[in-house]
């Protein structure tokens, strides 16, 4: 703390020399006054904290009220009261009542230099303490702004992944807002099997929203053609879940995005690709995306069919317990009424553009 000042007050000049003398001898900077008349008088023109020993051997009504009127006019300035032993108990009323906040014995070098310091060391803590709070004032204030930036880049992520998928949709027109469908499927799967992070609730949804993302490697002569595939155009094709885990793997890829990217079209019993994994080998985030996927397949209107409903999607799912669908996670599945999966589809359909209006759109541009 910088040097404070120390105002000695008393009318007895002889007292008072002595006192700065003794004060002025332990390095402080000692200025004196006659009475705290003076102190007042000098309000606007204080700027520093400082302590005040003043000299209250003989206390006044008129004194008692000069002491309150130098703590409202001087409030960074602290009071030492000297007071002679048999006085004590006045000095004691006057520091009950906030009047002074040490008290210390006339001549008694000692006693002063231990309430003059202890004022000091008094205000440095205070000092630093409000440091310390405007600087916790400060980090709070910066965590709020970081908090808030944080959720603005996780929405544009989230905007920018939507939009990624719904432009990869659009390559096929017909499976237009598949993605994003499937991504709520994936959620609500995931909290029904016990998922309860938030943060692994939301890795879930991205890895749903991206999980064809390797689909921007395959040509369009092949994605979107309208005869039966050759066998080396279907290799092409299985070749998209390695594509896209490869090119979302140098954003530091979390485990759940990569694990749903990679491992989408592995089937339980072994049969799926590209690895071939069965049962619980397959994580179960690309277990329970499986379901997603074919639920959202069956319900939805394709070029070779028509969608069909809910309760056919059920059948169609139960009759595949065992072999592309995990047992545990067909079970989830159906322990919710087909409302619910409906109510899904609808909330997520209805918030997406008109499809008719992307395909005038494509045509005018084609």
């Amino acid at each position: 703390m910088d040097r404070s000042t120390i105002y000695i007050i008393d009318e007895d000049a002889r007292r008072k020399d002595r006192a700065a003398q003794f004060l002025a001898g332990l390095a402080f900077d000692v200025k004196t006054l006659g009475t705290l008349s003076e102190l007042i008088s000098r309000a606007h023109s204080i700027e520093e904290t400082g302590v005040s020993v003043v000299s209250l051997l003989d206390l006044t009504a008129e004194q008692a009220g000069l002491l309150r009127r130098v703590k409202k006019a001087l409030p960074a300035i602290s009071l030492i009261g000297l007071f002679r032993p048999e006085d004590y108990n006045t000095g004691i009323t006057l520091l009950r009542d906030g009047l002074v906040d040490q008290i210390a014995v006339p001549d008694n070098w000692g006693s002063i230099y231990s309430a003059v310091n202890a004022e000091l060391v008094k205000k440095k803590m205070s000092l630093e303490n409000a440091a310390y709070s405007q600087h916790l004032k400060r980090l709070r204030q910066e965590r709020t702004r970081n908090s808030r930036k944080a959720m603005e880049l996780e929405e544009i992520y989230t905007a920018t992944l939507e939009n990624l998928m719904t432009a990869l949709d659009l390559r096929d027109v017909e499976t237009f807002g598949h993605s994003i469908t499937v991504a709520k499927y994936c959620q609500a799967l995931a909290q029904l099997v016990g998922i309860k992070d938030p943060a692994a609730l939301d890795n879930i949804r991205k890895g749903a929203l991206l999980h064809d993302i390797g689909k921007i490697a395959i040509p369009d002569a092949i994605l979107k053609k309208p005869s039966r595939l050759s066998a080396a155009e279907w290799q092409k094709i299985k070749l998209h879940p390695v594509l896209g885990y490869g090119l979302i793997r140098e954003i530091k890829l979390v485990k759940e995005v990569g694990n749903v990217i990679l491992y989408h079209h592995e089937r339980y019993d072994g049969t799926g690709y590209p690895k071939g994994l069965k049962k619980e080998a397959i994580p179960l985030e690309a277990r329970m995306f499986a379901l997603a996927d074919a639920l959202d397949a069956i319900t939805s209107h394709r070029p070779y069919r028509k969608e069909r409903d809910f309760k056919t999607a059920k059948k169609e799912i139960q009759s595949n317990r065992r072999g592309q669908f995990d047992p545990g996670v067909v079970d989830a599945f159906c322990s919710v009424k087909l409302e619910e999966w409906e109510k899904i589809r609808y909330e997520t359909t209805k918030v997406l553009p008109n499809l008719e209006n992307f395909s005038d759109l494509m045509i005018r541009q084609a």
